[in-house]
C-alpha cells in the first residue's frame, strides 16, 4: 500500500499568543467530486486567523487547526467532474480554514483563474480584503461618487483595499492610522489622514465637512469606536463594522472574551435615535456568507476582472515563510503593517 503524501502546515496547537502556532505534518488532502487540489503558493493572513488563535472567532474548529482563509498557486489534481481546471493553471481561492498549508483542496465554486500578468502574491492578497471591501463599500454602503467615506485603519489590509475601491469611483476619503502611514495613504487618495492615537477623529471629519459628517463609514475597532463613530455620520450616513481589532492584545487573557462582551452589550442604539438622525446601521462578516454565495461570486468576479485590467493594484507589505508564521502574526497585531502580509509556502 502506498503511504499518504505528508504536507506542511501551520497549526493553531491551542488558543494564545503567536508562539500557539507551530508547523506540522499532515496528509494531503484528495480532491473530490467538484474540487480541485492546489499546490500553495501564497496564503493571505487576515485578522480572522488572528481571532481564531485567540479564540475568539465564532464558527472556528475546534483546536487544534489550521486557519487560513486565502491562497494561491497551481492546480495539482482534479476531482471528477471538474472541467473549467487543467494541470498547472494558476489559481486563487477562498478556503473556510486550512489555507496555512502547502497543499489545499477547494471546491471548484471558490477558485478562480489568475488573470495574466498578475503575479501569484497578489492574487493571494485579493480574496478576503477586497471582498470584504467591496461588499461593505458598495453592497452595504451602496457608496456612489462624491460621497465622503471614513476608513478605521487605512493602512491595514482590508483598509488599502478600501481606499483603492473607493478611490476608483470618486468619493472623498478620510482615513484614521499611525502617523507613519499617512504620506503613502495620502498618495493612495485619502484627503485627510487623522492619527488616531493623538487626534479627535469625530471633531476633524466634522470640520472637514463643514459640520455634515460622512456618508459612509467603515469600522474594525471595536465597541467603544463603535459609538464615537456614529458622531459622525451624516444624515442618511450608514456604519458598517466588521472586527473588533482594538480589543485584541498580543496574548489571549483569560477575562478578554468576558471584556469585550460586556464592551459589546454597552454599545446600544436607539431605534428612535436612529429614525431621528436617518442613520444606518450594519455589521459585516464574510465567514458568515458561506451559505449565501450569490454576492461573494459576483463580487469575486469582478475583482478578479479589475485585477487583470490592473485596475486594482494589491499592496503586498511582506512576505514570511511559512515557518515564521508566529512572527507574521506578531506583526500585524503590532499594526506594523501597510497592506497585506502572506506567507509563502513555495519550500517544500
Amino acid at each position: 500500500m502506498k503511504s499518504p503524501t505528508l504536507v506542511n502546515q501551520v497549526q493553531i496547537t491551542r488558543h494564545g499568543g503567536p508562539r500557539v502556532l507551530r508547523v506540522v505534518k499532515g496528509h494531503q488532502p484528495q480532491p473530490q467530486s467538484g474540487e480541485v487540489l492546489i499546490r500553495n503558493h501564497f496564503a493571505g493572513i487576515n485578522f480572522a486567523d488572528i481571532m481564531t488563535r485567540l479564540g475568539l472567532y465564532q464558527g472556528a474548529p475546534k483546536q487544534p487547526a489550521v486557519p487560513g482563509f486565502e491562497i494561491a498557486g497551481e492546480v495539482e489534481h482534479i476531482g471528477p467532474g471538474v472541467s473549467d481546471f487543467r494541470l498547472g493553471d494558476q489559481v486563487l481561492a477562498i478556503t473556510r480554514f486550512g489555507g496555512y498549508s502547502s497543499h489545499v483542496v477547494a471546491p471548484v465554486e471558490q477558485v478562480r483563474m489568475v488573470p495574466e500578468g498578475v503575479s501569484l502574491e497578489a492574487a493571494a492578497a485579493l480574496p478576503v480584503t477586497y471582498l470584504t471591501a467591496y461588499l461593505m463599500l458598495f453592497e452595504q454602503g451602496n457608496l456612489r461618487p462624491g460621497q465622503t467615506v471614513l476608513i478605521h485603519n487605512a493602512g491595514g489590509g482590508v483598509g488599502t483595499a478600501a481606499v483603492q475601491l473607493a478611490d476608483m469611483v470618486g468619493a472623498r476619503i478620510f482615513g484614521t492610522s499611525s502617523r507613519a502611514k499617512h504620506e503613502r495613504l495620502r498618495r493612495m487618495g485619502v484627503d485627510l489622514c487623522i492619527d488616531y492615537r493623538e487626534e479627535d477623529f469625530v471633531r476633524l471629519v466634522r470640520e472637514a465637512t463643514a459640520g455634515r459628517g460622512v456618508d459612509l463609514i467603515l469600522d474594525a475597532q471595536g465597541p467603544a469606536n463603535f459609538r464615537r463613530s456614529l458622531k459622525a455620520l451624516a444624515p442618511l450616513g450608514t456604519l458598517v463594522m466588521y472586527g473588533v481589532q482594538h480589543n485584541i492584545g498580543t496574548t489571549r487573557l483569560l477575562s478578554a472574551p468576558l471584556k469585550l462582551l460586556w464592551e459589546l452589550l454597552a454599545v446600544r442604539f436607539s431605534p428612535l435615535r436612529l429614525m431621528n438622525t436617518n442613520w444606518g446601521i450594519y455589521g459585516f462578516h464574510l465567514g458568515r456568507l458561506w451559505t449565501h454565495p450569490e454576492p461573494v461570486s459576483r463580487a469575486m468576479l469582478q475583482l478578479v476582472t479589475w485585477l487583470g485590467e490592473s485596475k486594482i493594484n494589491r499592496i503586498v507589505d511582506r512576505i514570511f515563510p511559512y515557518h515564521q508564521a508566529a512572527q507574521a502574526h506578531a506583526y500585524i497585531q503590532d499594526r506594523r503593517n501597510f497592506g497585506k502580509v502572506l506567507l509563502d509556502f513555495r519550500e517544500l
